[in-house]
């Protein structure tokens, strides 16, 4: 699945192991969806597009941050209700945001969710991802992005 986190210039980073062999799990659960936004959020803030993006707006507070998004992200697939917040409002306040920050987080999460869940689990938060990213690019830019309807179908080997 995925590696060990590992120390990098006083951050935490992970990485994706691609030559694993495991299976991915079937339905997301509580487990599952903390791995997912840990090691998903680790490669965000090692990415050089993304990182300093999220370094800006965190200033250090990424305990806490991490929290409030395994509390989202249970909201978003277990329907926890263990979130509140306003995301949209939140994310409108950032600087420097580019149409190539959500290409990289979109392209990372689907990265992360095709890795750890089996294909229709994984295409579920992947399509929640995308309404999401959707919603934040159109606040953002006026547009839909073209990133919209963009889930890859899973390419694994039966």
């Amino acid at each position: 699945m995925m590696k060990m986190m590992q120390a990098t210039n006083g951050r935490s980073t992970a990485t994706l192991d691609t030559t694993s062999s495991a299976v991915p799990t079937g339905v997301p659960n509580p487990d599952s969806i903390a791995q997912l936004v840990h090691g998903f959020y680790a490669d965000v803030r090692a990415d050089p597009l993304l990182g300093p993006v999220f370094e800006k707006a965190l200033h250090g507070q990424w305990d806490v941050h991490l929290q409030r998004l395994v509390d989202f992200w249970s909201t978003v697939a277990l329907g926890t209700r263990s979130f509140r917040g306003d995301v949209f409002g939140k994310h409108m306040a950032l600087d420097g945001v580019t149409p190539a920050h959500f290409a990289a987080w979109v392209r990372l999460w689907q990265l992360h969710t095709t890795r750890l869940f089996a294909p229709e689990a994984a295409q579920q938060l992947q399509l929640a991802a995308h309404g999401i990213a959707r919603n934040l690019f159109r606040g953002y830019f006026g547009e839909a992005p073209s990133f919209s309807t963009d889930v890859a179908p899973d390419t694994r080997a039966p």
